[in-house]
């Protein structure tokens, strides 16, 4: 049976009603209308937030433009701007308690993952960035007129950050700290279920000593993404979120010529040949699929195994779903929490019963009684490339597995959708490694393991899973733009 934690052990937070927060100062939506939020492992409201409008959206934006106009932030040397992300950092490690309660609260994360993953990489994320603002320099040219020629780099200027529920915390850290250390200034969106976080994180910055206007939140649905996305004083877009979304926020920025990078869904192949170690492939498939309850767009959803193998796993599989264990996010053990809201919960549930409708092999774990959005681990086998269950993104604790003979047919499944932003393989042969990594198209790919994460290491994707970067030098690179300086000497 699998293992459920009822028994709370932590109590859960009691968030206060939220607010916008525009200009340095806190505030409700124009209108005065407001959203609940949801504690989707039981389906109760925990609080409210401001459901902001185009009113709202244009205030904050012009707090934004008129930070970077005036130069209250950009104008800093770049150590200077480093100092405040440093003192960020210390105040997430300060809160992390609170932070991790919140986090788990919102989204239904397991605490013990919270307390572990999602707040120390925030933390670790502000000092990396800090740490690259020295980098942020441009360079003399030798050319061959007679001139004095150099380059400038230079924030875009607004930054209109938008971020999905999975990893509110992370998600919003990644291009916060990017943008801000290099002088742009922000607004940014939280997901409308998730925004909790990104509040408290805006209180932070404040602490902090980060100039008003810099750094701006606006919670609200996809009304209020449009309206940022589309707005006339934002110079780029930064935007993680669904292939579909993304698809249309490139559009409506595009219309501006504004600046964009879109990390978007994965469809992660991960690949079992013969030779690997098998005990640590298997426990690295199960925590592929079902780490942040499968709400992770680099899951690795789709295992691919070599046929003297293939019983094996998915027998391994099979017994592994029985056993992981579901449950309140709060009591100790839980592995798998909720979905993050009803929607897609349903969403997920739906794929399942077109895949025995299909007559696909569908073994789940046992269901959670009671209220709440929960979905079961589960691991679907007969499937065929052209599935839906192959093709379109689940984001939820569910995994397909396919047979393979060849090396070459593994890489040709695993190529095979439209999405390229995770892949892993599980081999000891070291020429084999190498050779599957680079054919593989994805943004990142992961050997003997999964989840590898680092904030040096940059992550992103191809097709369908969208362009850009996060993480490393290369997010950097992302938020500013070169300026070409040529003082003629002749």
């Amino acid at each position: 049976m699998t293992a459920v934690a009822d028994e709370q052990t932590v109590a859960r937070p009691e968030p206060a009603p939220g607010v916008l927060w525009i200009g340095g100062q806190r505030a409700g939506a124009a209108d005065g209308r407001t959203r609940e939020i949801l504690d989707p492992s039981t389906g109760d409201v925990v609080t409210t937030v401001p459901e902001a409008g185009a009113e709202d959206v244009g205030r904050a934006v012009r707090a934004a433009r008129s930070a970077a106009d005036s130069g209250v932030w950009s104008g800093l040397p770049p150590r200077r701007r480093a100092e405040v992300l440093v003192r960020v950092a210390g105040l997430v490690r300060e809160h992390a308690e609170e932070l991790a309660r919140l986090e788990s609260l919102d989204v239904g994360k397991p605490l013990q993952f919270t307390r572990a993953v999602d707040v120390p990489t925030v933390a670790d994320t502000y000092e990396y960035y800090a740490q690259l603002a020295a980098t942020i320099e441009g360079a003399a040219r030798s050319t061959s007129i007679p001139a004095f020629a150099y380059t400038r780099k230079e924030p875009h200027g607004v930054v209109a950050a938008v971020t999905p529920f999975n990893f509110p915390l992370i998600l919003s850290t990644t291009k916060l700290a990017a943008a801000l250390v290099s002088g742009n200034t922000v607004v940014h969106k939280p997901a409308e279920e998730t925004p909790l976080s990104a509040l408290r994180m805006a209180e932070l910055f404040h602490e902090a000593g980060l100039p008003d206007g810099v750094l701006n939140v606006v919670t609200g649905g996809a009304d209020a993404g449009r309206a940022l996305v589309g707005a006339d004083g934002v110079d780029k877009v930064a935007f993680t979120g669904s292939s579909a979304v993304g698809r249309q926020v490139a559009q409506d920025a595009g219309a501006g010529l504004k600046h964009v990078t879109v990390e978007l869904g994965g469809k992660g192949a991960n690949i079992i040949f013969a030779d690997a170690d098998l005990d640590a492939a298997i426990g690295s498939a199960v925590a592929a699929f079902v780490f942040n309850t499968g709400q992770f767009c680099m899951a690795g959803t789709r295992l691919l195994v070599e046929r003297p193998v293939y019983d094996v796993v998915v027998g391994a599989l099979r017994g592994a779903v029985q056993g992981v264990p579901v449950g309140d996010p709060f009591a100790d053990g839980t592995v798998i929490g909720p979905m993050a809201g009803a929607r897609h919960a349903a969403k997920v549930r739906e794929f399942l019963d077109h895949g025995r409708g299909r007559g696909y092999e569908v073994v789940s774990g046992p269901e959670r009684t009671g209220s709440g959005f929960f979905v079961p681990p589960t691991v679907v086998t007969g499937v065929q490339q052209d599935s839906r269950l192959v093709q379109e993104e689940i984001f939820g604790p569910v995994v397909t597995v396919q047979p393979f003979d060849t090396e070459e047919e593994a890489v040709a499944l695993a190529n095979g959708t439209a999405y390229g932003l995770a892949a892993g393989l599980q081999s000891r042969d070291v020429a084999r490694v190498h050779r599957v990594a680079a054919a593989l198209r994805a943004g990142i790919v992961w050997v003997n393991g999964w989840s590898l994460l680092d904030v040096a290491m940059p992550f992103g994707g191809t097709g369908a899973s969208g362009h850009g970067r996060e993480n490393g030098p290369e997010a950097l690179a992302e938020y500013l733009r070169t300026k070409s300086v040529v003082v003629n000497l002749g």
